[in-house]
């Protein structure tokens, strides 16, 4: 096999089938060589016969542990390897712990494979990033704090509507409205 092509190993850690299948299908055109798991037992089984440099993680992984566990996992695994993080649930809490678990990005869905691969490459920081320059409303403020707490209770609704002092049904509506398609 081609020296690199055999670098070009990615594991796609997904709840959402038919999408991993579609990355898959992209990143293989690309010259990867893709396994997809959807979860972190399923990872921890994968492990043992496949060896990725790349890894692609989305962050809420059903009802199970979230991806935060799969990336620290895979950091642990392999300190180099290049992990991306995908969600449809964007926030500094989770861009900023994904980071420090060892991701190499974070990105809000939709995200395409060109978006995933750019990250790849995009590994070292980049200083010349705009600074925004409005400050943060209270919206912003409030879905920050409901991340933050969602990351700490890991992803469970109860727990951090109890914590946040709202009743479940209402935690619920706040995620559905704030949902990034």
């Amino acid at each position: 096999m081609d020296a690199s092509l055999d670098s070009k190993h990615m594991l796609i850690v997904e709840d959402d089938a038919d999408f991993a299948r579609t990355l898959a299908r992209s990143f293989t055109r690309r010259g990867y060589r893709v396994e997809h798991v959807a979860n972190l037992v399923e990872l921890e089984h994968k492990l043992a016969t496949f060896d990725p440099h790349y890894a692609v993680v989305d962050l809420k992984l059903n009802n199970e542990a979230s991806g935060l566990v799969c990336v620290q996992r895979l950091h642990q695994y392999d300190p180099s390897m290049l992990i991306v993080v995908l969600t449809g649930f964007a926030s500094i809490a989770t861009a900023v712990e994904s980071i420090k678990l060892g991701a190499c990005h974070y990105l809000a869905k939709p995200s395409n494979t060109d978006d995933i691969e750019a990250a790849f490459s995009r590994v070292e920081g980049q200083v010349d990033v705009e600074l925004a320059r409005q400050s943060t409303s209270i919206k912003t403020l409030e879905w920050e704090r409901i991340h933050e707490t969602l990351v700490e209770t890991g992803f469970n609704i109860s727990e951090t509507a109890r914590r946040l002092g709202l009743h479940r049904r209402t935690l619920a509506r706040k995620l559905e409205k704030q949902r990034i398609k």
